[in-house]
């Protein structure tokens, strides 16, 4: 079989390169919309060693590092894998985020509401605001120059990485689809007919929409192709069949043939099935039918690419319609299969599946992503719980052993342009009159290192060379204890130290953001929180009464239309029983373009008296995030 050769698929020797296998435990950093007595269940399973029942998994990571990572537990368990990678096109890792306007929000003695995601909203809803353009950060933008940097090489070796991890995860009976585009299909198809085989290559599936360009020399290309492949002989497939064929119009009444507007229709061939279906509302409609149908689908697939003002859209240029996905899922898998995307993006594959009762792995590096998914997903009425996981101290481990000379802490020292000083414990360096401590790259920053660094800077004040001039200090973390960013300050006062939290970002374990010199340690964002306890109804009720976000590298087109601190705030979520394990994500309020009211104030009733710790997080518009944790007396 003819071979496609690239600069890079052979080592040294001659032999095709492997891809680097780095496997790494996953960390849970939070849990959502799971239940008490979930909770309770799966803590038991823990202590116990037994196997917690299984939970969908939202994953904050690269590819490189995550597939490897997921092949321990998933080799040749996953039935469906749908990608949509890059396309060579700086859109990939676009994003458009709203600046609401103040009057956005839900006052903050203002009843909850439920949100029904069903109800149609305007357009322009009232509170609607600026627009912003998401660029992507240094490691997106890094992942993207190495991805077509060195030009088609470069790609090629990227995707025959990505292809044969994912070849590794599926099931012998599970199939991929591959969505690409004129600029990529030709090659991506010898690559896997390479990988999977000749035989296994299923179809090349035409996505034709309108999408009007200014093409002067050439046809509109009004068409995407996405390459079906089988893992071997016997693999899953469900005959799928159009209802808008003539044939079927007795079937599908009422059916409306504009797509555009995001109806969601299921297709059911269970009269028992359609029948629950029915009567759960989740579908603005459902068609029940029987094997011979309609027409089945062919290969060319008409539906419409999703417009500016659809009620999909989410803020991504490159997101899929939902229609798209769910023929896909439909055809390839069955309810409690497992299917997998590691380019989640704004999470389609995620809330399909989702919806159509399927288990799921979604990940990305993209921590636009990870918020968007998540809110996505929160939008789904009755969604199961699940996980959203990163690798971590785990990651930062491995870079520290692997990559990184043996002096951590003078290397981030440089890093932060700060100079090393002697002869301390918790104090490492010197910037600008203030000292400097440097985290460890495996634990948080807690209170007690913060109380020991004041102590120790009360001893460092006029006593020689490096001694700083003034009365401040800088504590570099990678992550920090819940209560830090909110008592550090406090405890610093009393030391007579001015203290600031600054965090380590990811992109110094990256070379190619160390080499380009564009490292940057912004100040953590901090969240205020009153909690009004009544301990007779055994209620708490919180209100977040402001969110202090440092200014650092934010558009000045940004701070302009700030003019309540509320406008920051893109989502927000309460552990009201926090137990030191993940963030239990039990209550959240959040923006969405068709929802753009922010609650700031929430009533809590517990069933019983006793001591509770809460944690409250924010995300701000940027995707940043801070947290605060209170206690509580009932």
């Amino acid at each position: 079989m003819p071979e496609l050769i690239w600069d890079g698929k052979f080592d040294a020797n001659g032999q095709p390169a492997a891809p680097p296998r780095v496997l790494l435990p996953f960390q849970t950093v939070e849990t959502v919309n799971q239940s008490a007595q979930q909770r309770q269940m799966a803590l038991a399973a823990a202590d116990s060693g037994r196997d917690a029942e299984w939970r969908n998994r939202l994953i904050w990571g690269d590819k490189k590092y995550v597939l490897p990572s997921l092949l321990p537990e998933f080799a040749g368990r996953v039935d469906l894998i749908y990608i949509d990678p890059p396309f060579a096109t700086g859109a990939d890792f676009s994003f458009k985020t709203q600046i609401h306007s103040a009057d956005s929000i839900v006052a903050p003695d203002a009843t909850p509401q439920p949100r029904n995601p069903a109800t149609p909203q305007p357009r322009n809803p009232a509170g609607a605001g600026l627009e912003l353009e998401y660029q992507p950060n240094m490691i997106e933008q890094l992942a993207y120059r190495d991805t077509w940097g060195g030009g088609l090489d470069t790609y090629l070796q990227w995707m025959h990485e990505t292809l044969t991890f994912l070849r590794e995860l599926l099931a012998e009976s599970g199939s991929i689809y591959v969505h690409c585009d004129w600029r990529t299909s030709h090659y991506i198809k010898a690559l896997m007919d390479n990988l999977f085989g000749q035989a296994n290559f299923k179809n090349e599936i035409i996505w034709a929409y309108r999408k009007w360009t200014n093409a002067v020399n050439y046809f509109q290309r009004n068409h995407d192709i996405i390459l079906f492949y089988s893992k071997g002989d016997g693999h899953l497939f469900n005959k799928l069949y159009d209802p808008n064929t003539p044939q079927a119009e007795k079937y599908a009444r009422g059916w409306d043939s504009n797509r555009a507007n995001g109806v969601r229709q299921l297709i059911v061939y269970d009269e028992e099935k359609a029948k629950r279906e029915i009567a759960s509302e989740r579908y603005d409609r459902v068609v029940y039918r029987t094997e011979t149908t309609g027409t089945a689908f062919s290969d060319w697939w008409e539906i419409n690419y999703l417009s500016s003002n659809n009620r999909e859209r989410v803020g991504y240029d490159t997101q899929k319609p939902e229609e798209l996905v769910d023929r896909i899922i439909n055809a390839s898998s069955n309810e409690g299969d497992l299917v997998l995307d590691c380019f989640a993006g704004s999470g389609t594959t995620a809330a399909v599946a989702e919806r159509l009762g399927r288990r799921w792995i979604a990940a990305d590096m993209g921590r636009f992503a990870i918020s968007t998914t998540r809110k996505r997903l929160l939008s789904l009425d009755g969604v199961r719980p699940f996980d959203v996981q990163n690798l971590g101290r785990y990651e930062r481990q491995h870079w520290q052993s692997a990559e990184l000379e043996p002096d951590y802490r003078r290397f981030i020292l440089q890093l932060y342009r700060a100079e090393p000083v002697n002869g301390y414990q918790w104090l490492h360096g010197a910037k600008g009159g203030r000292l400097v401590h440097i985290g460890a790259v495996d634990a948080p920053v807690t209170l007690d290192d913060v109380q020991r660094v004041a102590a120790e800077f009360s001893e460092a004040i006029g006593s020689g060379a490096g001694a700083p001039t003034t009365a401040g200090v800088d504590l570099l973390g990678w992550d920090f204890g819940l209560e830090v960013d909110t008592e550090a300050a406090e405890a610093g006062r009393r030391a007579g130290v001015n203290v600031r939290l600054r965090r380590i970002p990811r992109e110094v374990m990256d070379a190619r953001a160390v080499d380009a010199g564009d490292i940057q340690f912004f100040e953590l964002a901090s969240l205020s929180v009153e909690a009004a306890v009544n301990r007779r109804s055994r209620q708490v009720t919180l209100k977040l009464t402001d969110f202090n976000l440092p200014l650092d590298g934010v558009p000045e087109e940004v701070r302009r239309r700030i003019t309540h601190w509320s406008q920051w705030i893109d989502y927000w979520a309460v552990d009201w029983d926090y137990r030191s394990d993940a963030f239990n994500n039990q209550w959240q309020s959040y923006r969405t373009r068709q929802e753009p009211q922010l609650q700031l104030s929430v009533p809590h009733t517990y069933e019983s008296k006793g001591d509770y710790i809460i944690v409250v997080k924010a995300i701000d518009i940027l995707g940043n995030d801070a947290t605060r944790r209170l206690e509580v007396q009932l």
